[in-house]
């Protein structure tokens, strides 16, 4: 009897080989060749999953984001739960506080390099962006609904000072981890938000 392949999960698994590849030798060796390696196929096995090098990188990266969209809806909850240490772990589920994270970031920033040579790759990161600028909105209208929230505050300029800390506390922490560690980025982090606050 022939076996049967699960085609969904085959591809999250050479999404995670590539992933590993990118990490471990940088995105310009992300070659399909490596990648088929990686996985243990052929390279004509995986391009039956993916045709070229850009749609297995588009794949891979929207693997990456499906991933953290996953997480921060299980968190959800309802409204008279929501406190400010709960908008900052979901604040943290972006931040690379632990090693998947941090993979998921490191391909991510390599991705992002990527994005400014490949414009089809482009599409995929302005929407990550607008979903995580989402994200970020979020957290300051439930600051709002919480009613601790400055009210001489401009709310727009706050969810992209937000974005923008978030994202270079990323930063920071993977290119500086011994300076700008863990518990540094947390700190500061709780600090943000509750400078916001009442």
């Amino acid at each position: 009897m022939p076996k049967i392949v699960d085609h969904e999960k085959r591809k999250i698994k050479i999404a995670e080989a590539t992933w590993k590849v990118i990490v471990d030798e940088g995105i310009e060796n992300a070659t399909v060749r490596k990648i088929a390696q990686a996985c243990g196929l052929s390279v004509g096995a995986l391009r039956h999953y993916f045709s070229s090098q850009t749609e297995l990188l588009h794949f891979s990266m929207g693997l990456v984001s499906e991933r953290v969209i996953e997480r921060l809806k299980r968190r959800k909850i309802s409204k008279d739960q929501i406190s400010l240490e709960f908008l900052m772990e979901g604040v943290s589920e972006v931040l690379p506080i632990n090693e998947e994270r941090k993979r998921e970031m490191e391909v991510w920033l390599a991705f992002s390099a990527k994005v400014l040579v490949d414009t089809k790759l482009r599409e995929l990161s302005n929407k990550v962006y607008k979903d995580m600028h989402q994200g970020f909105e979020n957290v300051v209208q439930a600051l709002k609904l919480l009613n601790i929230i400055k009210d001489e505050l401009d709310l727009d300029l706050e969810v992209n000072r937000l974005h923008a800390i978030v994202d270079g506390m990323a930063i920071h922490h993977l290119l500086n981890p011994e300076q700008f560690t863990h518990d540094k980025m947390i700190e500061t982090l709780k600090y943000h938000l509750q400078s916001l606050c009442k």
